[in-house]
């Protein structure tokens, strides 16, 4: 199994900035993609941004500019820093991998999802 640990997140306020970090731990064979997601209330869940085994990323429009994505292959770790944020980034925000594990048996795939992490921008 895979498990993501999430950490950062809190309140902030507008125009301020704050970084979220995913660890992953488990028999993980190799970690392709990682990401992040938000939801807000009464909205669903949408990508924040992404970043690719090989480093290459991507944002929502929105977050473009201010959002910035990155990763440590070596600490299996993906971190997002949030900078100008608007009370509009208000939402929990999950992180995402998926990759291959060592099930006991065989290299399997797995896309696992973090726990969440509340962020509020707000004066």
């Amino acid at each position: 199994q895979v498990q993501l640990v999430e950490s950062g997140g809190g309140l902030v306020q507008p125009g301020g900035s704050l970084s979220v970090s995913c660890a992953a731990s488990g028999s993980i064979f190799s970690i392709n993609a990682m990401g992040w997601y938000r939801q807000a209330p009464g909205k669903q869940r949408e990508l924040v941004a992404g970043i690719t085994s090989g480093g290459s990323s991507n944002y929502a429009d929105s977050v473009k500019g201010r959002f910035t994505i990155s990763r440590d292959n070596a600490k299996r770790t993906v971190y997002l820093q949030m900078n100008s944020l608007k009370p509009e980034d208000t939402a929990v925000y999950y992180c995402n991998v998926n990759g291959k594990y060592h099930s006991g048996i065989a290299v399997v795939p797995f896309d696992s999802w973090g726990q969440g992490t509340q962020v509020t921008v707000s004066s």
